[in-house]
């Protein structure tokens, strides 16, 4: 910064400190800097604690998320009741079961497989030949799929493909063929023999599939068969020799059951082991997480504590705690699991440990509506985050304001310093002119003329 000021008819410019030799930036900015310190260290240390703890409420969010997560199977008993379907020979029948099969043994008899019905065209010269554009609408009973023909598809090799590996192709049982749009070629592969349309030729008629359930006889259109097991599906694959029937297993799948819960107590661990950083205290280093003390997962340890650690029915016969189904707390707080002690209650009992953790009283439901409370919109995490975020925001409005008050006072510091600068500068050309008329061995004199006072005479003209 700089000023030009006049003295005794002599312009003389002055810049920051140049008059008084001080570093007058220096000291303005170390002024503002401490005017400002308290301030700002309050400001900054607020800051740092609010978004630590947005920190650790999105750690404690996302913990929660994927412990809910395992919790949609475990809250349905009958899903988590999976079913297996085992067939004795595999070249008779495959099968799968869902959660409302019952399980038992049934025995399969096949004594024919379903045949679907075979078409075939008038001759053409080769599978290049164009046939004609438009759609063929191939329908089996009640179901119909639609396949455009254009110029791209219109060999009788393209339509074939076409046909063949349209998705909705509904397969091949008793067929009718129709034809719409286009340029007419394809009416030549049309088929409905109850409307006298003849232009394909049946080589092979349909047949149903014949087979018996537990001596009871039953047909089938198709090879897949589900209706006649409830929550049974079975797949014909071979017909089997007289009174030589295979046997279908439907049991419980325990496998499924097993992952399940072992994701759940991984996930609950998970959830644990992030309230205890957040909540730690270390005193070798005096280092406390960001909700050391917070009322809030305090409270949600509570109620944690009092669903998981229910026991149903007073006793510890499978099914009726986490203890009777292997699943402990450790010293930590977190749970293990003994796999043997889980496996034996799932198959003494898979309808017990369901409804230990599912239907309307299970753990798993009194979690999630427990969670829910927590995470939904409008709950109790939402409204802290929205408390902590407004927080946030007067922080800055506060810091805003505070940096407007201290380059309003850094102003005006440079402009006392600097006034003060040119005072300086001031007294210190009148010094130098001083000097120079009182020594004149200074050499410094601003006149050419000798001086009486320097002569040491006083004279008057006269």
């Amino acid at each position: 910064m700089s000023s030009t000021i006049s003295s005794a008819g002599n312009n003389v410019i002055s810049s920051t400190g140049i008059g008084s030799g001080l570093d007058i930036n220096g000291i303005v900015t170390s002024l503002t800097t401490a005017a400002g310190l308290a301030q700002n260290t309050q400001l900054s240390d607020r800051k740092s604690a609010l978004t630590a703890q947005v920190s650790a409420y999105g750690t404690f969010s996302s913990a929660l998320a994927t412990l809910q997560a395992t919790l949609t199977t475990l809250r349905t008993p009958s899903t988590l009741a999976g079913r297996t379907a085992t067939v004795s020979d595999d070249k008779v029948a495959s099968g799968s079961a869902t959660s409302s099969a019952i399980p038992a043994q049934y025995s399969i008899q096949v004594q024919n497989l379903a045949t679907a019905a075979s078409l075939a065209s008038k001759p053409v010269a080769s599978g290049a030949t164009s046939i004609g554009t438009g759609t063929l609408t191939i329908a089996v009973g009640g179901t119909s799929a639609s396949i455009s023909i254009d110029s791209t598809n219109n060999t009788l090799a393209g339509i074939a493909a076409a046909i063949n590996g349209a998705p909705n192709n509904p397969g091949a049982n008793a067929i009718t063929v129709t034809q719409s749009g286009g340029d007419g070629g394809l009416a030549k592969l049309t088929y409905g023999p109850t409307n006298n349309v003849t232009n394909l030729t049946q080589t092979q008629a349909a047949t149903d599939a014949n087979f018996s359930v537990n001596g009871f006889a039953a047909t089938s259109a198709s090879n897949q068969v589900t209706s006649v097991i409830s929550g049974v599906t079975l797949n014909l694959l071979g017909t089997t020799a007289v009174d030589t029937p295979a046997t279908l297993t439907i049991g419980n799948d325990t496998t499924g059951a097993q992952t399940s819960i072992g994701t759940f107590v991984t996930a609950l661990n998970g959830l644990i082991t992030s309230i205890q950083s957040l909540t730690s205290y270390d005193p070798s280093t005096q280092t406390a997480g960001p909700l050391l003390g917070n009322a809030t997962l305090q409270s949600f340890q509570n109620q944690l504590s009092n669903i998981l650690d229910q026991v149903k029915s007073g006793n510890t016969s499978a099914g009726t705690s986490l203890a009777s189904l292997g699943i402990t707390a450790s010293t930590q707080g977190t749970y293990n699991t003994n796999t043997d002690t889980l496996g034996n209650a799932l198959t003494a009992s898979l309808a017990s440990v369901g409804s230990f953790f599912g239907g309307a009283n299970g753990i798993a439901t009194q979690l999630n509506s427990l969670i829910n409370g927590y995470t939904q919109g409008g709950g109790l995490l939402d409204s802290i985050n929205k408390g902590l975020q407004s927080s946030l925001t007067d922080v800055a409005k506060q810091q805003t304001a505070l940096n407007a008050r201290l380059a309003t006072y850094s102003a005006t510091l440079t402009k006392e310093y600097n006034a003060m600068d040119t005072a300086v500068a001031l007294l210190k050309q009148t010094q130098t002119y001083l000097t120079a008329e009182f020594n004149p061995n200074s050499g410094t004199s601003g006149s050419s003329s000798n001086s009486s006072l320097s002569s040491g005479t006083l004279s008057t003209g006269g």
